[in-house]
């Protein structure tokens, strides 16, 4: 349902600029994908005169230095791993029988829910507000077949790709310092105060796979953040606009970038007043990573000062890993069909209402929310972020020219 949606959700904040000045990079050089070629060599020079090289590493340094990025799972780094004759042998018959019936069961459901949604906005005009436009508030039987429909379809998507079960833990209430995770404010002093009331205005999950969108569709139905391309793809665009996206511009100025943030943090704020409104869901990451870690929190979803509903993905494997690290999305997508089981855990952490301290401070705020995901799913927190997700990739590409491989376009 969500294939093309897959990236939609993580730009809401340009680049972080100590890290692209450190790489001698300017943001007018920052392009729309993350470099994820498929016909180079990895790691192989393509031009020795290059004054910016990233391939002088050796492939065990650059694992160390960019971890959150490589894929260890049978298949390789960037799915072009020498396989076993078994595993050649089980992905040649998935090809051929798995593969093609999972495509057309998906597309039927895609269709199907397309169909669904063109039916419930007929005669309906789209909320238009600030260049943004979505059905998400729309009232009534409408908009109780679309989210019911939404995630029920998700939740059968999510079983054709081979989830099957997917187990969720519930995390008790049990943080209960300097307002950590607790459901109680604190004030100054330490002292508890009684528990905020309201529901949490915005999910915030980790981000390790496109698949990340379509569980969230399936539990919350929340409202994404999307490139403003994807509301006039055909499909998902309707859908787009009746989950509620917030539509970014990547290559907009600066300004439109505060104008979106503005419109998100309006959004989580309804939410977090309003039962009838649709919630948000921010992958404050910015970028997918291999699940193993918990890179830098963006602090746009936490600027509205309103509770957050931390949610951590894990995804488990024994051959092909649903992570969407440094694979192309056609290999992975081609790969993830014709694994015959996927899995993934969902840990849901409590409600966190910030202190005042966290209210005043979006930064400090984030970074709590991140230690205490982090803690509870037993990640590693990593100091890198997209810039290095894309000097990574350009060195597997075999293209040492940094600043020409961050303004390539992936769409």
């Amino acid at each position: 349902m969500v294939m093309q949606v897959g990236s939609m959700e993580s730009e809401l904040k340009t680049l972080n600029s100590k890290d692209l000045k450190a790489n001698g990079i300017s943001k007018s050089n920052i392009g729309d994908g993350e470099g994820e070629g498929d016909d180079r060599p990895l790691l192989k020079s393509s031009d020795s005169t290059s004054t910016t090289t990233t391939t002088s590493d050796t492939i065990e340094d650059m694992e160390k230095k960019y971890a959150a990025f490589v894929c260890r799972d049978a298949y390789g780094t960037m799915g072009r791993g020498d396989l076993p004759a078994k595993e050649k042998l089980l992905l040649g018959f998935a090809l051929v029988t798995l593969l093609p019936i999972r495509v057309v069961l998906a597309m039927t459901i895609l269709v199907f829910y397309y169909a669904i949604c063109r039916v419930c906005t007929l005669f309906s005009s789209p909320n238009r507000d600030d260049e943004q436009e979505d059905y998400a508030h729309m009232g009534g039987w409408r908009r109780a077949v679309i989210v019911r429909c939404g995630r029920a379809l998700s939740r059968s998507m999510l079983f054709i790709f081979g989830f099957y079960w997917i187990p969720e833990s519930h995390i008790p209430d049990h943080h209960d310092a300097d307002g950590n995770g607790s459901s109680f404010t604190h004030t100054k002093n330490g002292d508890k105060t009684q528990p905020e009331v309201g529901r949490p205005g915005v999910v915030i999950s980790n981000h390790v796979s496109y698949l990340d969108i379509l569980y969230h569709m399936s539990s919350v139905f929340p409202s994404f953040v999307a490139k403003r391309s994807v509301s006039k793809l055909p499909f998902v665009g309707l859908i787009s606009k009746c989950l509620g996206c917030v539509y970014v511009q990547r290559e907009s100025k600066s300004s439109d970038f505060k104008g979106v943030s503005a419109i998100v943090t309006e959004r989580i704020r309804e939410a977090h007043q309003n039962e009838s409104a649709p919630v948000m869901m921010l992958f404050p990451e910015g970028t997918t990573t291999n699940g193993e870690y918990l890179l830098p929190f963006k602090t746009g979803g936490f600027l509205a000062k309103a509770p957050v509903l931390p949610v951590i993905l894990r995804y488990h494997y024994k051959r092909f890993s649903p992570a969407w690290d440094s694979i192309s999305g056609v290999r992975h997508v081609i790969f993830l069909l014709c694994q015959f089981v996927n899995y993934v855990e969902v840990i849901r952490l409590p409600v966190y209402y910030p202190s005042q301290q966290e209210k005043d401070d979006p930064k400090l705020y984030a970074n709590n929310v991140r230690r205490l995901m982090a803690t509870e799913g037993n990640l590693i927190l990593a100091d890198i972020g997209l810039a290095e997700k894309r000097i990574y990739h350009a060195a597997l590409n075999g293209n040492n020219s940094l600043p020409s491989v961050l303004h390539q376009k992936d769409d």
